[in-house]
């Protein structure tokens, strides 16, 4: 069978793809919390062979498999005698935990009985339903972390910039390059077009993937969602839900503004990110395209974004990311906020650096709105511009990953 097949088929996808030796190459970084976890990522980022690896012995609930969902159905006691069966200290995980969301009620049940005797890994894909049924979140007994696609310093740097912007960070598409096309083909058509048009509770596939072909186009843009409407010849109303869907199901995530000068007229609407640069290609029908001028700048800041919210999460380094415009035109991809601390960063496709690029990242620095500075672009060369650390992407992201961009401020005095 081969690769793109197997992706069209649920269970051998998760049998023979994931947690074979394709995806057994890559080291994950993500550390494995020693208490109760949600751990929640788009499908397809790797979550059920990480849980696997790191939580060999534990028991598994997979909610990907019918007949164990139907028994649970059934007879809700099976879950409580299963677990209360276990020895003290074991790890019980539920894959794609949003499938059986009263199965959280029964963990909370569990947990404040038993306290820490036996600890829970809830896996999920999707926050939508745990939201719209208002269930229960374990009140604090269980931490919160997120999963991604590969980052460069997992895929041990082995990469080209190209190959990224085109088709992404996928573990999936990594593993088999030769076939990447196909397999975003497969990811894009089987379970984006067809499981989140399950989650937007509509018949209109139609209308769905219009609105998936005008969101690949809002990736990195501030979004109008009226124009979208328009564009699409869909309602407003389904426009803003299917975003709410695209956001709930981690396939995309909106990145407010940031208005540190109340003086000056910011933009205040936010930016739509998709969570994979191949993904976003996929979407909008261009990966048998070449990369064009006009995507590899939202790509890249795809992939700057998806080094920088990873390595928050790996790290449990919290903060907010968000984006700084005007309305005259100025502009700073991304700015990340924690206490004190405030670091700009600037990305640009072009492969030489001008002075002109770092004009706002300049001001805002020496407004003291900024502690830091960095530029991203597509040289291959490390600059300084103006206290400005400027960088290739492969040299940003190991210096990311080395703790020198995410940092706190200095102390004063």
């Amino acid at each position: 069978m081969s690769l793109a097949l197997a992706l069209l088929q649920p269970r051998v996808y998760y049998a023979s793809v994931f947690t074979g030796k394709m995806l057994a190459m890559y080291a994950r970084s993500l550390p494995a919390p020693t208490r109760s976890f949600f751990l929640f990522g788009p499908r397809g980022t790797g979550k059920s062979t990480w849980l696997r690896q790191r939580l060999p012995d534990a028991a598994w609930f997979d909610l990907l498999r019918m007949p164990l969902v139907m028994e649970l159905t059934r007879r809700p006691e099976t879950f409580r005698n299963r677990v209360e069966a276990l020895p003290k200290g074991s790890w019980v995980v539920i894959d794609e935990v949003q499938r059986m969301p009263a199965l959280l009620d029964e963990v909370h049940a569990i947990l404040a009985e038993h306290g820490t005797r036996y600890r829970f890994a809830l896996s999920g894909s999707s926050a939508r339903k745990l939201r719209r049924l208002d269930v229960n979140l374990l009140a604090g007994r269980a931490l919160t972390r997120q999963f991604f696609p590969l980052t460069a310093a997992e895929l041990d740097f082995d990469f080209t910039l190209d190959d990224l912007l085109a088709t992404g960070c996928l573990p999936m598409v990594r593993s088999a390059p030769r076939q990447a096309i196909d397999v975003l083909d497969a990811y894009v058509g089987t379970y984006l077009r067809e499981e989140i048009q399950q989650e937007a509770l509509t018949k209109d596939l139609g209308a769905f993937t219009r609105f998936l072909e005008v969101a690949a186009l809002c990736n990195g843009q501030v979004v109008n969602i009226a124009g979208i409407a328009r564009d699409a010849g869909i309602a407003r109303p389904t426009v803003a839900r299917f975003f709410e869907v695209l956001v709930d199901t981690l396939i995309g995530f909106w990145l407010p503004a940031w208005r540190p000068r109340a003086r000056i007229k910011e933009v205040v609407q936010p930016k739509f990110y998709l969570f994979d640069s191949g993904v976003a290609r996929g979407l909008g029908g261009r990966l048998r395209e070449p990369l064009e001028a006009a995507e590899r700048g939202p790509l890249l800041e795809t992939l700057v974004l998806h080094e920088l919210r990873a390595e928050r999460n790996r790290k449990n380094l919290g903060g907010e990311f968000s984006y700084w415009r005007t309305h005259s035109g100025a502009e700073i991809d991304f700015v990340w906020e924690r206490g004190a601390a405030r670091v700009g960063i600037e990305v640009k496709a072009s492969k030489q650096w001008r002075r002109e690029y770092g004009a706002e990242l300049v001001m805002l620095r020496e407004e003291k709105q900024l502690t830091s500075a960095f530029a991203v672009y597509g040289g291959s060369e490390r600059l300084v511009d103006r206290g400005i650390h400027v960088l290739p992407f492969a040299e940003f992201a190991r210096e990311l990953g080395e703790g020198n961009v995410l940092r706190r401020a200095p102390k004063r005095g």
